[in-house]
């Protein structure tokens, strides 16, 4: 199989998976244990991991709080503020669903416009909500620009940022955002934890109560296992950040030009200037995206996001840049990834190629 499918997750990096093995054996102990040796070393792992995550992009160990993922994350930082919500149409389900969200529509290159964010702020708004990078464009939005909108009157300012650690940079004091949310297996980390940065003097109310962990924010007890394998795969992301944009951006330019120069008014959407480097997401001429991934189950690739596959309406994102359904049914989603090899990228062009041209054949008027 080619895994071109890096937004929905992302395979283990093996030396994630090497710090990890420690802690799935001998050392099991529970981090919220004080009475023994056990516990203290669990404990001390763990807020190694927090700082990592903390050093990767630009905060304190204080200020991240370890969730079960950036769903969780992104629930706990929109009903954890008091006020209205502003967010943007094309945000993750688990943004638009926390909560009754007023939406900002975004232009036809998927991205925000600031003047149009500033006249959207109602004396309502407490806290405005924009994904750094959207799970099916792409797109990096100006989130500093954002920020200093929202900041001019007052407001919050809340990032997903569950697709943009390891694919783009992040500091949240250079973004000067107020809250963000990560998720360690988009990230080459494991699946089941993630995080909430909470910049520090913010009160934000705890959307799990119980035993008072994680600083009295999210009770329940942090996995050892997931927590030191986000710390590790954060830490890989910020220092090998670079290196991987460079290389995916090569083979992603080279993938679309293949497929351009094969399939005639072949469409890209959302901006390609403002974009992280692995993505693409493509509109097919004549053929539907369904019938163009079974024609080629060599290649994984999808038709939108992964938390929302179990709606048959179209992709909410792609409507919100004005596609119509009919060229919505025939979007796909492609992310390359750390571990993409050139060889792959040729092959992966030679079957989705044939495959188009064998349906837009079958669909040809004879």
């Amino acid at each position: 199989m080619i895994y071109l499918d890096h937004h929905a997750t992302t395979p283990l990096d093996p030396r994630v998976r090497e710090v990890m093995l420690p802690y799935l054996g001998n050392e099991f102990g529970n981090p919220h244990s004080r009475d023994h040796a056990a516990g203290w070393r669990a404990r001390d792992s763990v807020e190694t991991a927090r700082r990592e995550v903390a050093a990767a992009i630009g905060a304190e160990a204080s200020e991240i709080v370890f969730t079960s993922g950036a769903t969780e994350a992104n629930n706990m930082a929109l009903r954890g503020i008091e006020g209205g919500v502003l967010a943007s149409a094309i945000e993750h389900p688990s943004v638009q669903n926390a909560r009754d969200v007023l939406i900002l529509p975004v232009g036809q290159d998927g991205l925000v416009d600031a003047e149009r964010l500033a006249n959207a702020i109602t004396g309502e708004t407490r806290l405005v909500s924009v994904a750094l990078v959207n799970h099916e464009l792409g797109v990096v939005q100006p989130i500093e620009e954002i920020a200093r909108v929202c900041h001019d009157k007052g407001m919050l300012l809340h990032a997903d940022c569950a697709q943009a650690l390891g694919k783009t940079a992040v500091n949240v004091r250079r973004l000067d955002v107020d809250l963000a949310s990560f998720s360690a297996h988009k990230a080459y980390g494991p699946m089941g934890i993630g995080a909430l940065f909470i910049r520090r003097g913010i009160d934000v109310k705890p959307l799990i109560t119980g035993g008072g962990q994680e600083m009295g924010l999210r009770a329940g007890t942090v996995p050892l296992p997931l927590a030191v394998g986000f710390g590790a795969a954060a830490n890989i992301a910020s220092r090998e950040l670079e290196a991987d944009r460079r290389r995916i951006g090569g083979l992603r330019d080279n993938l679309l030009s293949k497929l351009k120069a094969a399939i005639p008014g072949l469409r890209v959407n959302g901006s390609m200037t403002a974009r992280i480097p692995g993505n693409l997401s493509l509109t097919l001429p004549s053929v539907e995206a369904e019938a163009f991934m079974l024609e080629m189950p060599e290649v994984a690739i999808s038709a939108g996001s992964a938390c929302a596959s179990g709606s048959d309406a179209p992709s909410a994102v792609l409507s919100a840049i004005g596609l119509a359904p009919e060229a919505a049914a025939r979007t796909v989603r492609l992310c390359l990834g750390r571990f993409t090899a050139a060889e792959e990228m040729e092959q992966a062009a030679a079957l989705m190629i044939a495959a188009w041209r064998r349906l837009a054949a079958e669909r040809s008027p004879s």
